[in-house]
C-alpha cells in the first residue's frame, strides 16, 4: 500500500526563477518602450522590411529574412526603411466639431 500524495514542494532552482523573472527589467511595458522604439541609443530593431513589415536589428539578418521570405524578389538594400533615422511627427490634426460642442 502506498503513502499518502503529498504535493510537491518547489526547488531551489524554480524558486530563483521566479525571483529573477520577477525582479529582472524584460524591457516590457514603458520602462522598455523608448529602447524598443529605436528613439533612444539603438533600440532593438533598426531595419523594416518593404514587403512585409517585419523588423530585424541589422542588415544581415534582414537579409536571412528576405532570402527566406521573398525569394522571387531581389534583396535592395537601398529599398530597406531605416526606423533609427530621425522621424518628424507631424502633429495631429483636431478633430472638426470637438471643440464646438462645448458651447457656452
Amino acid at each position: 500500500m502506498t503513502g499518502k500524495a503529498k504535493p510537491k514542494k518547489h526547488t531551489a532552482k524554480e524558486i530563483a526563477a521566479k525571483v529573477d523573472a520577477a525582479t529582472t527589467n524584460r524591457g516590457g511595458g514603458k520602462a522598455g518602450l523608448a529602447d524598443r522604439s529605436g528613439v533612444e541609443k539603438g533600440g532593438h530593431a533598426k531595419y523594416e522590411c518593404p514587403h512585409c513589415k517585419i523588423t530585424a536589428p541589422d542588415l544581415k539578418t534582414m537579409q536571412i529574412h528576405h532570402d527566406a521570405k521573398h525569394p522571387k524578389v531581389p534583396f535592395e538594400e537601398s529599398k530597406l526603411v531605416n526606423l533609427h533615422a530621425v522621424h518628424v511627427v507631424e502633429p495631429s490634426k483636431p478633430r472638426p466639431g470637438v471643440r464646438g460642442s462645448l458651447k457656452k
